[in-house]
């Protein structure tokens, strides 16, 4: 098994088809981009980077890491979140996805980003947190933008916000972000990432 990094417009046209594949299959109804020209399926101003794990050319399990400079409680942070988690159906159960989140949140460490902020469902908690991701106490992200905000809370939503904080300028304001709104607002294609 391999994981290979690309920024989102680089990724093959063959392994992109793979992933809007495995993505329409864990989210069937969400409109995803064709692969041969449908455009991206994020907001490059947020520098998606895809991540896949393959296995002699198939995806077995992909995500997109999504940044931008986020301003918290009047300091600004090089943030990063992860975006459309997904393991192929048939491989699920093997440990293919904890290797993928864990390879991410190494890379965003790597990279220099200060916190690394998402959210996900309540019963996906467990997973992240044994990829290395922890649970940040309280915490809401409010997505899409500031006239339209799309916060983590919403009616209806059962979210956790999980994290980390690779720098030492995200380490020293990390209790920030414990019981906070969080306003990350990634703007209307990635409301929430």
């Amino acid at each position: 098994m391999l994981i290979r990094s690309f920024p989102e417009p680089d990724v093959p046209t063959d392994l992109l088809a793979q992933v809007r594949d495995l993505q329409r299959e864990a989210w069937p109804g969400h409109d995803f981009p064709a692969p041969d020209g449908g455009g991206p399926a994020h907001d490059p101003a947020l520098a998606p980077r895809s991540m896949l794990l393959l296995d002699e050319g198939t995806v077995v399990a992909a995500l997109d890491v999504l940044s931008k400079t986020l301003t918290h409680a009047g300091h600004r942070f090089r943030a990063a979140g992860l975006s459309t988690v997904v393991t192929r159906k048939a491989a699920r159960g093997r440990g293919h996805g904890r290797r993928l989140v864990g390879a991410a949140r190494a890379a965003i460490a790597d990279a220099g980003f200060d916190v690394a902020l998402f959210t996900c469902d309540r019963p996906l908690q467990g997973f992240y947190e044994s990829a290395g991701w922890s649970a940040i106490p309280g915490a809401v992200l409010v997505g899409g933008t500031p006239q339209a905000p799309f916060p983590s809370d919403r009616p209806g939503f059962d979210k956790v916000t999980m994290g980390d904080f690779p720098s030492a300028h995200g380490r020293a304001h990390r209790l920030s972000f414990h019981h906070a709104r969080v306003e990350l607002h990634p703007g209307e294609i990635d409301r929430l990432w």
